[in-house]
């Protein structure tokens, strides 16, 4: 039976995400805590694309508390709070690392990719992630899931089943009692063909990635190239707000 298997928050934008049991859809579409905090130096967000330094570190939330800790490559931890203190107090504790960068903070969107244009959420099937780990010899399922960075995940559903939901007339689907729509397939970046843990660049890894990925596409017309991966799905405006949870039944619509 299809089934929401993982959702998992990413605290601070380019930092190692968190498994939550539950998490709110926020009025814009995003989910709550997610990616709400965002290092800056002067206009522009600083993530993966930019610098492997946000390689290594990890997060972990306590939802009771809203309080994220955040642990760096070497070991160092600091919890704060999810507030605009919590903010400051994270741009002190990176400064040594990160330079003159600003800890910026949004709790209406959150920093995510897309979000002048497409706030959303994204969600692959954890079949896909075994799938593209196994065509790699030294990379597990959950490197890949660390790689790819996704928020929801799917259980009980064959590999690139999220390929279904793009395109002008393909489905739509439930999570619970909320209805997704298919935006558009993910364009990977950068980010993936590094491992998670040391920013390291794994060789050869976007170019076995498009040749492996061509044979799971039937349909091309959707998708501008193979270097693609995961869903970026809209929620519906009339359940925004609702909760996502772990367990809930997946279900495609018409």
């Amino acid at each position: 039976m299809p089934a929401v298997e993982r959702i998992r928050l990413y605290p601070v934008k380019g930092f190692g995400g968190t498994d939550v049991e539950k998490a709110r859809i926020l009025e814009s579409g995003t989910l709550e805590l997610d990616r709400e905090f965002a290092l800056h130096d002067g206009g522009s967000t600083i993530n993966g694309k930019d610098t492997d330094a946000v390689h290594g570190f990890t997060t972990e939330l306590d939802t009771t508390r809203d309080k994220p800790t955040v642990e760096s490559p070497d070991g160092r931890t600091v919890t704060v709070e999810v507030s605009d203190e919590g903010a400051r107090e994270l741009t002190d504790w990176l400064g040594d690392i990160f330079g003159e960068a600003t800890v910026l903070r949004d709790a209406s969107f959150g920093f995510v990719d897309r979000r002048d244009r497409l706030a959303s959420v994204s969600v692959v099937s954890t079949a896909t992630l075994r799938e593209v780990a196994s065509w790699f010899d030294g990379i597990d399922t959950d490197s890949v899931r660390r790689r790819l960075r996704t928020n929801v995940e799917v259980s009980g559903v064959p590999p690139f089943w999220e390929d279904r939901f793009v395109g002008e007339q393909a489905p739509s689907f439930l999570m619970g009692g909320t209805r997704f729509k298919g935006a558009e397939p993910c364009a990977r970046c950068v980010v993936p063909t590094r491992d998670p843990e040391t920013g390291e660049t794994t060789d050869g890894f976007r170019e076995k990635f498009v040749r492996r990925r061509r044979d799971t596409l039937g349909d091309l017309s959707a998708f501008d190239h193979a270097y693609t991966v995961t869903l970026i799905a809209r929620v519906s405006e009339e359940d925004r707000g609702s909760m996502l949870r772990v367990g809930d039944r997946v279900k495609e619509q018409g």
